[in-house]
């Protein structure tokens, strides 16, 4: 067997296989051994029909089933000889194969890029200081005050109020046509929260129960539903009932009743400011490894295999899919073709790409690797997260064949440790590095 490589991009390479005509006829005499056996052909017995008689009958299928079974044979020690490894299956081109002589094929595969990544240790890399501070503390127990508050109606005759829970009856229409899908009977609304329509929120200040407004709204042309996309839509509002929320007083009493583990509202707050702390270390944390790798990422520049771009976009498709299907949706429904969105998710899925060859080559220049305790580790970590068993999520990955998914995800973030140990970090306020991202 002889090979040559042949480069025709950073990721494409063309690998020619010659095998030896020895081989080939070796071949062809098995598999018409294998059919003499057991074809069946009019005016011979089984196991007596000639081999020319075999060649008109069963040519060109049992040519085209050796050529697959020396291709699958010989291409994998074709690719090690020459230490070019192909990202998915390569595309074959071969010459009509022929007894007595040598075969020749061509592989033209996508392998992973060549570059060189230089500086990447001790790279000067600005890191936020924690800061958790009372007022921050403060808003979360408002929060969890306002979850464990009631809804009561309004007694008194007033107007509606920014922060009033309204409930509304409301119809649509187009000009006279009445859109049908697009009214409700029962519809509550938090006024000022803007999680409706901002104009009727607004025309909803100063109404009274059982007071009734109409207000145009204008939809952008980017709106998710294309039905209602650039149009003005009349909204025809009753106010039905108007209710505000009590809130429960910071009392060591309200603290108890959250919890066994709150004795008094103090023992509340510090637990709300220690998850305040981890929360903030995590997304420190994960803000500080998106810059490190952005700026390794700009250091270097090279061409990206189409079918790992591809393979992202596809996942990001799927993925979107997924979501709104979970919601009752579909791309459809929102105005989404799958052109439209494998244009919008194409620059993200080449960054993705490029961040993880880096990764990769770097895992590879440190002999970076995750061992069989680390992965084990790596299911307890996530079964803590998930409150699952470990040894149930390792046997549902083992089942899917998602082992190796895993074990490259934790190698990435293995990786990304390092470069953040062999990093120059310096500590700077939130605020100045808000104004040096800019």
């Amino acid at each position: 067997m002889r090979t040559n490589l042949e480069e025709i991009s950073q990721v494409k390479k063309k690998l020619t296989v010659e095998v030896d005509a020895e081989l080939v006829d070796k071949k062809l005499n098995e598999a018409y051994n294998v059919l003499k056996k057991r074809a069946r052909v009019k005016g011979f017995r089984p196991g007596k029909v000639p081999r020319k008689i075999l060649e008109r009958y069963f040519g060109p299928q049992v040519v085209d089933d050796v050529t697959r079974g020396l291709v699958s044979e010989t291409l994998p020690k074709a690719v090690e000889e020459v230490q070019a490894f192909p990202l998915g299956t390569p595309i074959i081109e071969h010459d009509t194969l022929k007894a007595g002589q040598d075969f020749k094929y061509a592989a033209i595969m996508e392998t992973r890029p060549s570059f060189d990544l230089k500086d990447y240790e001790g790279i000067e890399i600005e890191k936020e200081i924690l800061s958790v501070t009372e007022d921050d503390v403060n808003r979360q127990l408002e929060d969890i005050r306002k979850a464990n508050g009631e809804l009561k109606p309004v007694q008194e005759n007033r107007g509606i109020q920014e922060d009033d829970h309204v409930v509304i009856e409301y119809e649509a229409f187009e000009g006279d046509r009445a859109l049908e899908d697009v009214r409700a009977d029962n519809f509550m609304i938090r006024v000022g929260s803007h999680e409706f329509h901002k104009e009727v929120e607004d025309a909803l200040i100063g109404l009274r129960s059982g007071e009734s407004t109409v207000v145009e709204v204008a939809f952008a042309d980017d709106y998710a539903s294309p039905r209602l996309a650039g149009k003005k839509v009349l909204f025809k509002i009753k106010v039905k009932e108007i209710k505000t929320l009590s809130l429960p007083e910071l009392t060591d009493d309200f603290a108890r009743s959250l919890g066994a583990e709150f004795k008094d509202l103090e023992t509340l707050k510090a637990k709300i400011r220690e998850q305040l702390v981890e929360k903030e270390e995590k997304r420190i944390d994960l803000d500080l490894k998106k810059r490190l790798l952005e700026k390794i990422c700009d250091s270097v520049d090279f061409e990206l295999p189409e079918s790992l771009v591809e393979s992202e976009i596809r996942y990001g498709i799927e993925t979107t899919k997924q979501n709104l299907e979970r919601i009752g949706s579909s791309m459809e429904k929102v105005g989404l073709t799958e052109e439209k969105l494998r244009e919008e998710l194409r620059p993200a899925s080449e960054k993705r790409v490029k961040q993880l060859l880096i990764l990769g080559e770097i895992a590879r220049q440190k002999d970076l690797s995750i061992s069989e305790e680390e992965l084990s580790e790596g299911f307890k970590e996530m079964g803590e997260k998930l409150g699952q068993d470990p040894e149930m999520l390792r046997r549902y990955y083992e089942g899917r064949q998602l082992v190796d998914a895993f074990r490259e995800k934790l190698l990435e973030e293995k990786t990304l440790n390092y470069l953040l140990k062999a990093a120059t970090i310096k500590d700077v306020e939130a605020a100045e590095l808000k104004t040096e991202n800019k």
